[in-house]
């Protein structure tokens, strides 16, 4: 009989070994030694053993985990205890302040037949607010923001109602002058939700910082889908609907916000400070807010009526909701970011910015008279926006008394309201006799007069920003 070679050797006695019965694993030691970084910790020394042919090797040794990335600064900001509660009903009531004065125009004119009657109540409204909102502010930071701005919520509802049912009911004009300024009552509520996150934050100016940019980026939101709101429901449903719809979201967000009395800044019922007006630096800061403010104004008409000339008026709001958006996504990058060197020294910086990308729509309209071109240049004219309006309310809040912070950032809103006021009736009056492209030369002007006088304000001395500091 032949023998068997080698191959058919190793064939029959792997056979055997697979059929033959399993033993008990012994442990298996290796004939090198284990590294010196295996060893040194017998825990985590693996375990080699021999099952029948098979080399088994066992790891019981702890699992290391990928570290996790550290959470980005918003979400830092919004981990604040409290922080989301009081952010979410701010926001709620925030909304109105885009939609007001739209559904007032849309309502006013759709049943009088009238845009200059309407014009003239939004801008009788503007006014009574511009008087009527630093007493607001102040009530706010002796009583508490549950104790006085509730009830002046309250009162600015009933005026919004009872400008509706004027409307409806055909009562007399005056009515609607007299019912439109009862709104003057509104608090500033985003000057409210900036009091919180410095109160809540006080010694952190990074963490502040991000807080002032995050604000700013929510005004952006509010400003850009308030408009598109307004219009879609006193359009689509009745001309009454954008009225009605914001009074519930405001009265709503104010109660869920102020009942989060856990983040609520202290009530200063008797401040020792000075009024804001006669602090150091706080006039020189509302000039350049009245001039901003200007901005704002005269790009929102000259854009209406530009693109009402170019026959696509409806693509007007759509036009201004890039720019805010552009802003919006400006203010959020700009808070991620840590800005070197003190608000002040960045301030002018950041006008010049501004005043630099707005000659941008002055060069679209008047040389290619394009409408998307002009939505472009805004959308990046826009996003220098928030860095400087951050940089504004952040030397507000560091030149304000902390017992009188609500009205000094309401006094810096006034100011912006003014500027939009005298920056519309500007750009109105450009439009009406020069033209709408050139009507863009406005803004650009608003602007190179806000860096001006940011430049020539003069510094708060050092001793001034101390006293400051040891009253706060």
């Amino acid at each position: 009989m032949p023998q068997p070679t080698p191959a058919h050797s190793s064939r029959t006695s792997s056979r055997s070994a697979l059929s033959a019965p399993s033993r008990p694993s012994l442990p298996f030691r290796p004939s090198r030694p284990l590294p010196t970084h295996a060893t040194s910790t017998p825990a985590h020394t693996p375990v080699l053993t021999v099952t029948a042919d098979a080399l088994v090797v066992a790891d019981f040794g702890p699992r290391t985990r990928r570290p996790r990335r550290p959470p980005g600064p918003y979400r830092r900001l919004l981990a604040t205890p409290g922080a989301r509660a009081f952010t979410a009903g701010n926001l709620l009531a925030r909304l109105p302040a885009g939609m007001f004065s739209v559904s007032a125009v849309v309502m006013i004119a759709g049943t009088r037949g009238s845009y200059a009657l309407a014009g003239a109540v939004t801008a009788t409204g503007l006014a009574a607010t511009a008087l009527a909102a630093p007493w607001t502010a102040r009530l706010v930071d002796r009583y508490g923001q549950a104790r006085a701005a509730l009830p002046a919520t309250l009162v600015a509802a009933l005026g919004s109602l009872a400008l509706l049912l004027c409307v409806r009911w055909d009562a007399p004009a005056w009515t609607l002058f007299a019912a439109y300024a009862a709104t003057a009552t509104t608090p500033n509520t985003g000057g409210m939700a900036r009091a919180r996150w410095a109160h809540l934050l006080k010694g952190d100016a990074g963490a502040l910082h991000t807080a002032n940019s995050f604000e700013q980026a929510m005004d952006e939101l509010c400003f850009m889908l308030g408009p598109v709101l307004a219009a879609f429901l006193c359009t689509g449903l009745f001309p009454e609907a954008g009225t009605l719809v914001a009074v519930v979201l405001l009265v709503t967000g104010m109660l869920l916000f102020t009942a989060q009395r856990s983040t609520e800044p202290p009530a200063r019922p008797r401040p020792n400070a000075k009024a804001p007006l006669r602090t150091p630096g706080i006039p020189a800061l509302l000039v350049v807010c009245l001039a901003t403010g200007g901005v704002f104004g005269a790009t929102e008409v000259v854009t209406i009526a530009f693109a009402d000339a170019q026959g696509h008026r409806a693509a007007a709001g759509a036009v201004l909701a890039l720019q805010a958006a552009g802003s919006c996504a400006a203010g959020l990058l700009y808070g991620a970011l840590k800005p070197a060197g003190p608000a002040a020294r960045r301030l002018p910086w950041c006008v010049a910015a501004m005043a630099a990308l707005l000659t941008l729509p002055l060069l679209a309209a008047s040389l290619s008279g394009s409408l998307p071109l002009l939505a472009l240049t805004l959308l990046v004219a826009g996003m220098a926006t928030a860095p400087t309006m951050v940089t504004t309310m952040t030397l507000v809040q560091q030149r304000t008394p902390r017992d009188r912070l609500n009205e000094g950032m309401t006094l810096a809103v006034t100011g912006l309201l003014g500027g939009i006021a005298c920056g519309s009736a500007a750009g109105g009056w450009t439009v009406e006799h020069v033209s709408p492209a050139a009507a863009y030369a406005i803004p650009v002007t608003a602007a190179a007069t806000a860096l001006l006088l940011a430049l020539l304000s003069p510094r708060t001395p050092r001793h001034s920003l101390r006293d400051a500091a040891h009253r706060n």
